[in-house]
């Protein structure tokens, strides 16, 4: 068994290229219907500005203008921030552990906007004493992602539609959860009533083990059961129909697929069916073997950890060995029905109920 196998900036220019001493003539900050203090300029050039307009939140309806200050790049311009056509907190909902979740379809398209609005919002927050904040970017949003990160954001993990970044706003190390660490495989331990091992040959596999029989294997996939991934596995790999029995062992490994974790569950199937039909796309060949034969291949017999296996799958079947049956639980901490793997039990002793 191949154990490889088994893994499964923009930058706007302001449109006031100078200021004149009249400063009169700036009145308004963009959208916020701020004004320039007179205190801010010294010389008639500009210092530091404050927009006081209202500005609308997710569940707060105006903020203090004290809360937003722009500053002044220099003393020929102004930031382009300091015009920018909104300066609102973005939309955003509370999440359980005091951080923040930022609503993707409420972001704005406009890049300088979007810059200029996401860095207020940080400071809101920091003032309100959030902590984490996710912030997910969906694949017709991916000009804002260079903004987000020179505002600070870190990757998080990417999925075929989006792309999620976090923040840590206090002082000290992140507390929010990494990304997920495991894949998950699973392989299919299929014996007939005639002692016969279902057992297939990779099609692309490394030249050593090229002809080398093994149990059909995948990986299960997002909100799939470790029960159903391992009977739709087979199925896609040999056309044969299986019913679940229980795990029989689960091998953890490191520094897998894209230096991830994998966890590896073998299972026991009663097959269903008898005709084989080969995927010709994952598949070389596939086969009834007999049991004898399988465990007197040199690889089987040379590996600890597939001899191993296999020692466990013929000691169930003599009924030496217990595997875990699945039982569908729902607990009071999330209202969720939920597989609970362990063995059944019959008063102090434990039983294989798998026949």
């Amino acid at each position: 068994m191949d154990m490889s196998l088994l893994e499964p900036k923009s930058v706007v220019s302001s449109p006031f290229s100078s200021f004149r001493h009249q400063v009169q003539r700036f009145s308004r900050c963009s959208s916020c219907i701020g004004r320039f203090s007179r205190a801010s300029y010294s010389n008639g050039v500009p210092n530091k500005a404050y927009c006081s307009g209202a500005v609308s939140s997710i569940g707060q309806d105006k903020l203090p203008a004290e809360g937003f200050t722009h500053q002044i790049n220099g003393t020929n311009g102004l930031s382009s921030n300091l015009f920018s056509r909104d300066c609102r907190l973005l939309d955003a909902v509370d999440d359980q552990y005091d951080g923040i979740v930022i609503d993707p379809n409420g972001l704005p398209s406009n890049p300088v906007v979007f810059s200029s609005n996401l860095r207020f919002s940080l400071s809101h927050w920091k003032k309100k004493g959030k902590k984490g904040v996710w912030l997910k970017l969906l694949v017709e949003q991916s000009e804002l992602i260079p903004i987000a990160l020179k505002a600070g954001f870190q990757y998080h993990h990417a999925e075929p539609e989006y792309l999620m970044l976090t923040y840590w706003i206090p002082d000290g190390p992140c507390m929010l959860p990494a990304n997920a660490s495991h894949h998950v495989g699973v392989g299919g331990f299929v014996l007939n009533d005639r002692n016969e091992v279902l057992v297939v040959q990779e099609k692309y596999c490394s030249p050593a083990f090229a002809n080398f029989w093994k149990i059909p294997t995948g990986f299960i996939v997002e909100k799939e059961e470790i029960y159903t991934g391992v009977t739709r596995e087979v199925k896609e790999e040999t056309g044969i129909e299986t019913e679940f029995i229980e795990v029989i062992a689960f091998r953890h490994a490191h520094n897998i697929a894209f230096e991830k974790s994998d966890l590896f569950f073998v299972c026991m199937l009663r097959p269903l069916s008898t005709e084989i039909i080969v995927d010709d796309l994952e598949i070389q060949a596939a086969k009834w073997m007999p049991l004898a034969e399988f465990v007197e291949q040199s690889l089987v017999k040379e590996d600890v950890m597939f001899k191993k296996i296999i020692d466990i799958c013929i000691a169930r079947l003599d009924k030496y060995y217990c595997g875990l049956n699945v039982h569908q639980l729902v607990s009071k901490f999330d209202g969720k029905l939920s597989s609970l793997y362990y063995n059944t039990i019959d008063g102090e002793d434990l039983t294989c109920t798998g026949k």
